[in-house]
């Protein structure tokens, strides 16, 4: 197993394009990458699925990673947003499917464990906020994150990211909440 340090290395290897860098990359992380999704998506099926986005967005885009954060910051950021991406379109792919038959409200909790129907309740509610509120909102609270890390993955001052978050948890909350009644 590889340390932070190295991967950072091979990350910044990568992103010049050194032969083999990017396979190794991915090689070391896609068991990281599978444990975020799968701490956003409640079905393991699903967390496959997008940890296979991730990796894929990962293969793409390496050559985008500037250093301005750890690669593992990056790397959050990057699977994060293909976890909720994956997310949409499961429930679009739902619709069509399900021919015409809507969703249900919420996660049945005599056919979904409560925490499966949580991060159910949370992704909808993500998915219903500003993308810039989300964003900051999974990096801090579901990936953990910190306001410096998020800071400088997103450019902005901490400030910013304070009220981003402030402003996020109360939409989800209230979301949440008006889910529930």
């Amino acid at each position: 197993m590889l340390l932070a340090d190295d991967i950072d290395d091979l990350a910044r290897a990568a992103a010049r394009g050194e032969p083999g860098a990017v396979d190794a990359l991915l090689a070391a992380v896609r068991p990281e990458v599978l444990r975020l999704c799968a701490r956003l998506l409640p079905h393991r099926e699903d967390a496959e699925e997008a940890c296979q986005d991730a990796l894929l967005a990962l293969a793409r885009g390496i050559d985008r990673f500037e250093g301005r954060s750890s690669f593992h910051t990056w790397l959050y950021r990057l699977t994060a947003n293909r976890a909720r991406s994956t997310y949409r379109a499961l429930r679009r792919r739902w619709v069509l499917e399900a021919g015409g038959v809507p969703l249900p409200d919420r996660a049945d909790p005599r056919r979904t464990s409560v925490v499966a129907g949580t991060r159910l309740d949370l992704l909808d509610a993500l998915d219903a906020i500003r993308p810039d509120l989300a964003e900051v909102l999974t990096l801090r609270d579901v990936l953990g994150l910190s306001y410096h890390e998020i800071a400088a993955l997103l450019d902005v001052p901490e400030g910013t990211v304070k009220s981003r978050l402030h402003l996020a948890r109360q939409l989800v909350r209230q979301r949440l909440a008006d889910d529930r009644t």
